[in-house]
Formats: C-alpha cells, structure tokens, sequence
C-alpha cells in the first residue's frame, strides 16, 4: 500500500469515528442543546446557560403559549435535544413530546411550588363559581402554572434548572450553578423593587384579562378579579360578565387590564360599561412587537408601572 492510500485510509477511519463517537451528541463545537417549551423558561436558561449552552424555544414570538401545536419537525427537535425544559401540563403539545425524550426532559413545576387557582390572591369576588366556561385541551391539572409572575418562585425554578445543566455538563456546572444563583440575587432584588412600590396603594383588586397574576396578587398585597380562566380562551358567561361589571362599579375598580397578545375587545367592552379605563398588564408567557420591554425584567418593571397607576399607589 502506497504512502498515499494509508493516509487516504487513516484520514476515512477518523471521519467515520467522529460520525460516530461523542461529537454526535450536543451541538456542533460541544454546546449543550438545550430546548424549551416557553418564553420564561427559554430568557432563564439564555441567563443561566450562558456560552455553554445552544437554546431555542418551541414558541416563537408573538404565539400565545397556551395555544402551542408542535410540528413534526418540532416533536423530532424535542427528541433529538440533549435537554427539554418545560412546564408540566401547561402545553399539552408538550406534555405529549416530553415522553418521548425520555431522561432529557425536565419539568420545572415541583420547583415552582404550584397552588390551584384558588388558593393565590384569596379575597376575591366570587362571580358565584366564578364559571369562565370551558375550552378544550387547555386543562392546567388545577394548578395555575403562571409561576414566573412571582419573581421568588422564578428563582426557585432558575436555581433548579441551573443544578440540572451541571448534572448534564458536569464540566461547566461550577458556571452554571454560579450564574443560576446570580439570576436568583437579580429575582429577588425585582421582588424588593415591586415590594416597595406597591406597598401604599389606594385599591387592591387587578381585574385581569385571564387568571395568570394570581401568584403576583399574591405576593403584593392584591386580590385577582379574572376576566378569563386559567386559560385565555376560557370566556366568561353573560351572567358572570354582568356581576363582574356591577362589582367594578360598586367597588369603584378604575382600571381593566388587557393583554398585548390577546384582543382587547371584550376587556373594552367590561371597561366601557362600568365607566373604567383599559391598560395593559403583560402576563409575559412571551414577548411580542407590543411587549413593553425586550426582556422579562423590564416587561416587569412596566407592569409595576401599570399596576402603581391604575391602583393608585404612593
């Protein structure tokens, strides 16, 4: 054999051992792949995985994330990716993907301490079952899954994403870890912010555009008068709508919130007749064009704004 068919031969051998061997799994220059099922997970894993990590989100921007169908491509993706974050029973779509990934898949929801829906901003007006109707596929196990709306609960979840990126790269966990828990400083610092900014508030009832602020009620002092249900798309009866109208108007509610991502109408048509006005609360299940913010802190921090004027605070 000539010198030139050995190094020919050589030269095949190794490419069919890099086909083959460790370079097959994650990204291409050694990244860990990392796919996520929404907005808030996908901006915590950009913040914690950093340059260690590729990541992408199975809903694009400007889709309500309750209503995510996966393609084909996407359900391959899911199986394919060296990790799956996401949110139990939030995206059936999801769910049904996540089983076949098998040990890739990691669910956040023990990490964000899920309550049911009634258990958050207790106090409310009641609407006589408060019945918003149903809508199908969209059923939330009775949880409300909202939980990055809480910003001490998104902490948890980050912390818990952050241990299981340096379960699966233990050769950058040390970094992961380390930026899971500064994501963690910067959470809690926004909780201290909306803390003291509404702790001196005239009224203390958001009626929202569907049940997502539960957690922040919660957390700040308010109650959660809903529109919709834990889903958007879960609309309220006649009935319901007309006691909802009278209770803003007895109550002297100022302000109904709609959302960037939803339409306004029917959040118009409750403002206009209890004589109150329309302003935006974003539930940041993602960013849009008519996000007020490119980022979750800041989308955050435009809530605050929105709630301190339309409750009035100090």
């Amino acid at each position: 054999m000539t010198r030139a068919l050995q190094c020919a031969c050589c030269l095949s051998l190794i490419t069919a051992a890099g086909c083959t061997g460790p370079s097959s799994t994650g990204s291409e220059d050694g990244r860990l792949e990392v796919l996520t099922s929404f907005y808030p997970l996908e901006y915590a894993v950009e913040q914690i995985g950093g340059e260690h990590v590729v990541s992408s989100n199975l809903t694009q921007p400007g889709t309500e994330a309750h209503d995510l169908e996966l393609t084909p491509r996407q359900v391959l993706e899911v199986k394919e990716a060296d990790q799956l974050i996401y949110l139990k029973d939030f995206q059936p779509a999801v769910d049904d993907a996540a089983a076949g990934a098998g040990d890739a898949a990691f669910d956040v929801a023990p990490a964000a301490h899920l309550a049911p829906e009634s258990a958050e901003g207790e106090g409310g007006h009641d609407h006589e079952g408060h019945d918003h109707g149903e809508h199908e596929g969209h059923d939330h196990g009775g949880m409300d899954p909202h939980f990055w709306l809480d910003p001490t609960r998104y902490a948890d979840v980050g912390e818990a994403i952050g241990d299981r990126l340096a379960e699966a790269d233990p050769e950058h966990a040390a970094d992961y870890r380390a930026d899971a828990k500064d994501f963690a400083k910067r959470l809690h610092r926004l909780d201290r912010e909306l803390s003291s900014g509404l702790a001196d508030c005239e009224r203390h009832e958001l009626v929202t555009g569907h049940a997502s602020f539960g957690y922040f009620a919660d957390r700040y002092g308010f109650t959660q008068e809903p529109i919709a249900g834990l889903s958007p798309h879960d609309e309220p009866s006649p009935r319901v709508m007309a006691e909802l109208i009278h209770h803003i108007r007895d109550e002297g509610i100022e302000t109904v919130y709609t959302e960037p991502q939803l339409p306004a109408a029917l959040a118009e048509t409750i403002a206009d007749d209890a004589d109150a006005t329309v302003a935006v609360l974003d539930p940041i299940e993602g960013l849009s064009d008519d996000s007020k913010g490119s980022n979750y802190f800041q989308v955050m921090r435009s809530n605050l704004a929105a709630v301190q004027e339309g409750a009035a605070c100090s």
